[in-house]
């Protein structure tokens, strides 16, 4: 999944606000209560994925010798492996097919759990999920461009990676979502 961790509670947040928009859905807990629900899908698809990830840099790391004496770049052979792997971990590798498949594990839970009433076919509310994962990724690269370069106009110079830094990319970023109306 293109989220990163921080960014679960982003998606939730804006799966919540779209589902409480959308005129044939009701929240009988609250948007708060489904948001939970959204994040805690979210978050248990990407552990799969880590561990996954885990698996592959393990595979990478026993064969690290064997890698440098083929000349194989290290960041092809890593997506190969994960691709191969990917079916035992019960992990997606095509975005919008992943994005469909935890839009229906949401749905599930917030129907189950009494979170989520709706007189409308099941698919109509699944769009509604879907889309919004899909607006986010879409704006994900525009924001992150956007935050950027706020960052790199400012007087004072701040070094990626650095704890400043990223809370700065933090702040400025949760404004960019508060300006698209996803937070």
């Amino acid at each position: 999944m293109r989220l990163k961790a921080k960014q679960t509670g982003y998606v939730a947040a804006k799966i919540g606000i779209d589902l409480a928009n959308a005129p044939f859905t009701t929240m009988p807990k609250g948007k708060d209560a489904v948001v939970e629900v959204c994040k805690a899908v979210i978050d248990a698809n990407l552990e799969k994925e880590k561990k996954l990830d885990a698996k592959v840099e393990e595979m990478i790391d026993n064969n690290y010798d064997e890698i440098e004496i083929q000349q194989v770049k290290e960041r092809e052979l890593f997506f190969m492996i994960k691709k191969r792997l990917a079916p035992e971990y019960g992990i997606i590798m095509n975005y919008d097919d992943r994005y469909n498949e935890v839009s229906h594990q949401i749905l599930d839970e917030l129907y189950e759990n009494y979170l989520l009433e709706y007189e409308v076919n099941d698919n109509q509310v699944r769009n509604v999920i879907f889309k919004a994962f899909k607006s986010f990724a879409d704006a994900y690269d525009k924001m992150d461009d956007t935050v950027y370069n706020k960052i790199q106009k400012m007087e004072k110079k701040y070094i990626p990676g650095s704890v400043e830094y990223e809370l700065l990319y933090e702040r400025l970023y949760e404004e960019e979502l508060k300006k698209r109306g996803m937070l």
